[in-house]
């Protein structure tokens, strides 16, 4: 059952796909409309979850579920990894790499190998205070109060 992100309890899990690019505004609406359609279908155990969706900055995928009406099985969190892999294919971006960090500079958003963000910090080209997006959290309250943090606040900060 999809309702609407901002109405999900704080308690509600999150699963966030960072993307390698931001989508364009026709990429968005139609990320959007299928992510909504694969949630009205979305069930465990032959029961509907109660789901939304949330696409900030058009460079994420939120996925929120409300576990306190129906939890998620192994096979709904299945099908939801495979809707998000049709994604990948169908819009060409790179959605599930955990290798990666995506960070705010002054003036835009930048998805980078870990590795990479690890040479940054460590020749002082980032500070603590870089804003990282930590897509570790796990319900909604966590998302609405620590997905987008200065790194010394997040587990980034173990590379400065």
């Amino acid at each position: 059952m999809l309702i609407p992100f901002d109405q999900l309890p704080e308690n509600s899990r999150v699963w966030i796909y960072p993307s390698d690019r931001a989508f364009d505004e026709v990429e968005a609406k139609s990320i959007q409309k299928k992510t909504e359609d694969f949630i009205t279908q979305w069930t465990a155990h032959g029961t509907d979850l109660q789901a939304g969706v949330d696409l900030p900055y058009n460079r994420f995928i939120v996925l929120g579920l409300n576990e306190s009406v129906q939890s998620a099985s192994g096979c709904s969190i299945d099908a939801s990894v495979h809707f998000i892999q049709s994604l990948e294919r169908e819009y060409s971006l790179s959605l599930m790499d955990r290798m990666n960090v995506t960070y705010r500079d002054k003036h835009s958003i930048l998805h980078t190998p870990l590795k990479e963000f690890k040479t940054l910090a460590k020749k002082k080209q980032l500070t603590l205070d870089v804003t990282v997006f930590n897509n570790l959290v796990l319900n909604k309250m966590e998302y609405d109060t620590l997905w987008e943090v200065p790194a010394s606040a997040s587990w980034h900060a173990r590379y400065f």
